[in-house]
């Protein structure tokens, strides 16, 4: 079957509309499909004769966002090669490890990264080309922008690329030992992108990606799916609230994805009140429960409606959504399945779970990657015998099919017996009006084994002590619930997707209030 050629197809269907807007290239940063598609021959043209790239072999990437990565995309779809962007944020050990473990053939970077890059080059062979975004960087690198305009513009396909084949890796959190990379394949994908367009996407459509792309949120939750249907993606090279604000008024942006730190942050925006939302259909959030004050906050202002979104990299990532119109009346969904997705709750015995009871949320459908990059124990234990991947999540339905994700199974800690979700506790957390963000994770204690920590962010202007607070939760939450610690930060850390690093909070319990 045909499949891997994105831009070759779009180019042949509407090659004179908008596709890409790099908003850091200024007027020069537009590209219509038809360019896209030149870029991406380009590319893909100067790996085959110049590096003898094949397919099955990788393409690397440490890049702040940009069409760049778009071009890398669709040059290994056309070649059947293998593109694996890297976390960016990782220190030059961390990145020597993961070119180890997936071995590309070419890495390009871009002059943020020139630096780390070189302090381990000599330690990944597999490396035999480097490409400079900005410029002729380290010892023996290319520049890029000078190879694509050298390179022709020979249309290149691969006729043998199937839809089980890889066609990028993405790394999942890693919150022990090394990160895993997932395989994504064209199937996945392809799914993926059916799911989104029946649920969410029309080729109208604007959305703007400010999530890391090496991130499976800022590569396949809009902007793959919306690439393949015509529409258009504005990339933010770095997140930036005030940015995001302008460039949704300046593009006529239409629907746009984020997590709940982040709308929070456009929230505190100076721009916030005065953006212009008149082209918005619908907002998406994702990564965490988005707090009902929030929303209620944002519609006071802006009245557009919010959707609950779910996924994660190994599946999807569009698993669940939830219609505009249910996000009040069932606030703290993640929605319902997506049309080819299937998903139940099941006890630790595998055994599936009734409507109300918290359970595992597994899932099947085309719409799963295959496996983990040279890791087939890891592949092995994600996947059980009936073909459920486990998420290692803890959900519950309602009767009416609407799921709620109740915490991570590694975020829930038991206190003197008791099951607690520090999901829930952070839920009543947000309630109080001097809480901006926060975070509850579970500490080490003599006597009940573990307590409550919350780490609380307030608005600017507020003040509030841990008593306060501590009595604001015990009217809401039964005894063994309410955090024993309270800590008072300026911010909480931060993923490059915008998540809560519960993982660095875990590290030290440095409590300067406490309550007994």
């Amino acid at each position: 079957m045909y499949i891997g050629d994105w831009m070759g197809r779009a180019a042949l269907y509407w090659p004179d509309r908008l596709a890409v807007v790099d908003a850091a290239k200024g007027e020069a940063g537009r590209f219509t499909y038809h360019q896209m598609n030149e870029r991406a021959n380009r590319l893909a043209n100067w790996l085959r004769r110049q590096v003898g790239l094949g397919k099955g072999e990788r393409v690397g990437m440490v890049a702040l966002n940009g069409v760049e990565y778009l071009d890398a995309f669709f040059a290994c779809g056309k070649l059947g090669a293998i593109f694996v962007p890297f976390n960016w944020r990782l220190r030059p050990r961390e990145l020597a490890d993961l070119i180890n473990l997936t071995t590309p053939r070419i890495l390009i970077y871009s002059d943020e990264f020139q630096e780390g890059i070189a302090q381990v080059k000599p330690e990944f062979p597999s490396v035999t080309h480097y490409l400079h975004l900005e410029g002729d960087g380290i010892t023996g690198c290319q520049h890029y922008e000078k190879i694509l305009l050298a390179a022709p513009n020979d249309p290149v396909t691969t006729e043998s690329v199937n839809e089980e084949d890889i066609v990028c890796l993405l790394f999942t959190g890693g919150t022990t030992g090394l990160p895993k990379a997932a395989r994504i394949s064209y199937r996945m994908i392809a799914w993926n992108t059916l799911n989104t367009i029946l649920h969410e996407l029309d080729r109208d459509d604007v959305t703007i990606t400010h999530t890391p792309m090496f991130h499976t949120g800022g590569l396949l939750v809009y902007t793959l799916p919306l690439l393949t249907i015509g529409g258009t993606v504005v990339i933010l090279r770095r997140w930036d609230p005030e940015e995001m604000l302008q460039l949704i008024e300046r593009e006529w942006v239409t629907m746009f994805f984020c997590v709940p730190t982040q709308y929070q942050q456009m929230l505190q925006s100076p721009c916030f009140k005065t953006a212009d939302f008149s082209s918005v259909r619908f907002l998406t959030s994702g990564g965490a429960p988005l707090p009902v004050p929030l929303i209620k906050a944002w519609r006071t202002v802006h009245d557009v409606p919010f959707k609950q979104g779910f996924g994660m990299t190994e599946f999807g990532p569009g698993v669940f959504s939830m219609e505009p119109e249910f996000a009040v009346s069932k606030a703290g969904s993640i929605g319902r399945p997506n049309f080819f997705v299937e998903a139940r709750l099941v006890d630790e015995h595998n055994r599936p779970m009734p409507a109300g009871e918290v359970g595992e949320l597994v899932l099947r459908g085309p719409s799963m990657c295959s496996g983990y990059f040279n890791d087939p124990q890891a592949s092995a234990e994600a996947v059980d015998a009936e073909g459920w991947f486990h998420t290692g999540d803890l959900a519950r339905v309602d009767a009416d099919g609407f799921y709620y994700i109740v915490d991570r199974k590694k975020d829930m800690f038991i206190s003197g017996g008791e099951n607690v979700y520090p999901a829930e506790i952070e839920k009543v957390l947000y309630e109080h009006p001097a809480v901006a963000q926060c975070a509850v994770v579970g500490a080490p204690h003599e006597k009940w084994g573990e307590v409550g920590a919350a780490y609380v962010v307030l608005k600017p202007g507020a003040a509030l002590t841990a008593g306060d607070l501590i009595g604001f939760l015990s009217d809401l939450l039964a005894t063994y619930k309410v955090p024993k610690h309270i800590q008072f930060i300026e911010g909480l850390p931060l993923s490059p997707a915008g998540k809560i690093l519960k993982r660095e909070l875990r590290k030290s319990f440095n409590i300067q209030e406490e309550t007994k």
